[in-house]
């Protein structure tokens, strides 16, 4: 079985295959989580070690799943939010197989974190410390990192790489800041608000030039009906009239 050991006090890691059955017994059952001492599993070299169990794989690839208590491959329905599954369309849950958080023979490779390490130095795994290759890119998360007020330039502290690519020139690459406030952004936030209450104004005159026009109509038909009132009255009264004539 091999062992993939990473050390992420250093960021180095390393690979060691153990085919002797009693070294294999003392991680044989553990779960994923559980802690397991370096001299038992690795030898004299690793005295004073202490690993977690962080997951592994099957000899067919499948990875260790948690939660899933057995020893064993599972077919588990699985949606988004789900660890060993990527949803692909919205709201889609899919049947996969995974392998069960405990230990086994059926194991190709189990991934171990360096929880405590030993007095002895092992080699490319604590005697080196490899630097971290990617900063931050969020801006409040770079004025953490570097101690900064609101007032500093957070562009001027942003982790830059450089690089030869490969055409010979020296590259120099840096993540885009997110959430950097910047006059632009100012102007934006502006205009959109401006735009808001535009557009609230807009319908406030939009809902009076509407009332004002109801009440306009309302009136008019009013005024409609009053004249056809008093037209039917006036025409009855001549004929009364044009009847007492006659009589």
């Amino acid at each position: 079985m091999k062992f993939n050991i990473a050390n992420p006090m250093t960021g180095q890691q390393k690979l060691v295959e153990v085919d002797d059955e009693r070294k294999l017994r003392s991680v044989m059952d553990k779960r994923i989580s559980q802690e397991v001492a370096g001299e038992d599993l690795l030898g004299d070299e690793y005295a004073g070690f202490v690993f977690r169990v962080s997951g592994g794989n099957d000899k067919q690839g499948f990875p260790m799943k948690q939660g899933v208590l057995c020893n064993h491959r599972v077919r588990l329905l699985l949606k988004r939010g789900h660890s060993c599954y990527r949803q692909r369309r919205t709201g889609e849950r899919k049947r996969k197989s995974v392998r069960g958080c405990i230990v086994g023979h059926d194991l190709a490779v189990l991934n171990l974190v360096v929880v405590k390490a030993g007095d002895n130095d092992v080699a490319g795994l604590t005697d080196d410390q490899v630097p971290v290759r990617l900063g931050p890119k969020r801006a409040n998360k770079i004025r953490k990192l570097f101690a900064l007020s609101k007032k500093d330039d957070v562009r001027k502290y942003v982790i830059k790489r450089t690089f030869e690519n490969k055409k010979g020139k020296t590259v120099t690459k840096m993540p885009k800041i997110q959430r950097l406030i910047t006059p632009v952004m100012l102007q934006r936030k502006r205009r959109l608000k401006s735009l808001k209450i535009a557009a609230v104004e807009a319908s406030k005159k939009a809902a009076l030039d509407y009332a004002r026009l109801k009440q306009q109509r309302i009136q008019e038909e009013k005024d409609k009906r009053r004249s056809a009132i008093s037209k039917r009255r006036s025409s009855r009264r001549s004929a009364l009239k044009a009847a007492a004539t006659d009589a």
